[in-house]
């Protein structure tokens, strides 16, 4: 699973819908996994605005990576500097979480991740 994935996923569990807290989820003992793919500029620029930097900053941090700005950088930034454009590529792109679980931070919940396919069946009790 794509670091760029947890950007856009939360907790399954009906009580969590309306908590702020069930997003984003927490990766806890994620082994990562790089997987080198080449450079394309414009999905990252593309990609930007949909992105939730907030969290993408969180999930960063859990997961062992350097603090990422404040703000999310612009289209032109990327455009000129090729670094931060390549950092972001690694990051969200590059990056997989291949085993560990993904833990809602409202209910506890903890998803389990296999082979990079995340389970998110919940039990009879949650649903």
């Amino acid at each position: 699973m794509k670091v760029l994935t947890l950007n856009f996923i939360t907790c399954a569990v009906k009580a969590c819908k309306a908590s702020n807290d069930s997003y984003p989820l927490h990766p806890k003992d994620a082994e990562l996994v790089k997987d080198e793919l080449e450079l394309n500029p414009e999905m990252i620029i593309n990609v930007l605005p949909r992105l939730d930097w907030a969290a993408l900053r969180i999930t960063a941090s859990e997961l062992g990576f350097p603090q990422l700005p404040e703000e999310a950088p612009s289209a032109k930034d990327l455009e000129a500097d090729e670094q931060k454009l390549k950092d972001l590529h690694h990051l969200l792109l590059e990056t997989q979480m291949s085993e560990g679980k993904l833990v809602c931070g409202n209910c506890g919940h903890e998803y389990a991740v296999k082979e990079g396919i995340a389970n998110f069946l919940l039990p009879s009790h949650l649903v």
